[in-house]
């Protein structure tokens, strides 16, 4: 038995996503904030399209940091041209801020967590191929291997039974570049590489729909937390509502979620399951879970298994 479907698809997104891209601002901001201040409440969200960039958000912190030039260095990290940006900050409600100043939880919410002994990454097999796709996309972009590639792309994968069936590779390159030379580079430094040539059978599709010289925010607008589904297992699993980025670890939206797929990890890793997948919920204010539960392959209660103070809100930070 299994707790994944037998046929499901999946996706990923490269760096210079627009929502991706996003993520990594509100990300950048957080980790500057909390490496001065450790105790900072942080709560960024990121809205970007052409020529403009909106951040906004609650911050509560001792420090200071220069919003604009941390989105710049996310911007220039991927190649984008350098835009307008509007600033919308305040601080956190008092009123939440009292509610998880003895160590409660900072909003209820429900997490998954799940990991199988199946791949080295303990990811379901379509979820590894489809960021080693894009991450293989990164990896020639930023090594210069690929002179004319840029950096918004995505990957989708298709299993049945455990083997692709379908990939799906779409990658921004410079203007000019043929049709035929995208394909060939993608098929022969981005796919065979990660299918070990054993592609008998799947359905290959690069560039389906021709020339992509005009991508990121001049094709697409972007939002922090909006690839619940390539953070999490694809949408084939259970995912809570909360995106992790851009939150320090009172919100449990982040540090539960990280706790959950840490200890599924965990109990694989030392061959208490083959599969596990652990939810959990929360209560503003409250430092216990309100629920904790975990299953394994064959979809046994193994709750047990779990040190449930290590899902203390108070622990989580």
């Amino acid at each position: 038995m299994s707790l994944l479907p037998r046929i499901y698809t999946v996706e990923s997104v490269t760096k210079g996503h627009p929502d991706r891209v996003c993520d990594q601002i509100a990300d950048r901001i957080l980790h500057e904030i909390t490496s001065r201040d450790p105790g900072a409440r942080v709560a960024v969200e990121v809205f970007g399209c052409k020529g403009v960039v909106t951040i906004g958000g609650e911050v509560t912190t001792s420090t200071s940091v220069d919003y604009e030039a941390l989105a710049r260095e996310v911007l220039q990290s991927v190649g984008y041209d350098p835009v307008e940006f509007r600033l919308h900050m305040n601080q956190q409600s008092p009123q939440i801020g009292a509610a998880v100043s003895d160590g409660g939880a900072g909003d209820q919410g429900i997490m998954y967590g799940y990991a199988t002994a199946d791949t080295a990454s303990h990811l379901p097999l379509g979820v590894d191929l489809a960021h080693g796709l894009t991450d293989r996309l990164e990896t020639l972009r930023e090594s210069g291997e690929v002179p004319w590639l840029k950096s918004d792309g995505k990957s989708q994968v298709t299993i049945r039974d455990g083997a692709p069936e379908v990939i799906v590779v779409s990658t921004q390159h410079d203007e000019g570049v043929s049709l035929q030379e995208v394909r060939s580079a993608v098929l022969e430094k981005v796919i065979s590489p990660l299918t070990k040539g054993g592609l008998r059978g799947v359905a290959i599709h690069i560039n389906p729909a021709g020339a992509w010289s005009i991508g990121g925010f001049h094709a697409d607008s972007g939002l922090t937390g909006r690839k619940l589904a390539v953070d999490g297992y694809g949408g084939i699993l259970p995912g809570g509502g909360g995106s992790t980025h851009g939150k320090d670890n009172s919100k449990v939206d982040r540090s539960a979620t990280h706790k959950a797929r840490e200890v599924a990890v965990d109990l694989v890793s030392r061959g208490l399951a083959r599969e596990c997948l652990i939810s959990v919920a929360y209560a503003i204010g409250v430092n216990e879970p309100v629920m904790l539960y975990a299953i394994n392959e064959e979809r046994q209660d193994v709750t047990r298994l779990l040190d449930s103070e290590q899902f203390r809100a108070s622990n989580l930070r």
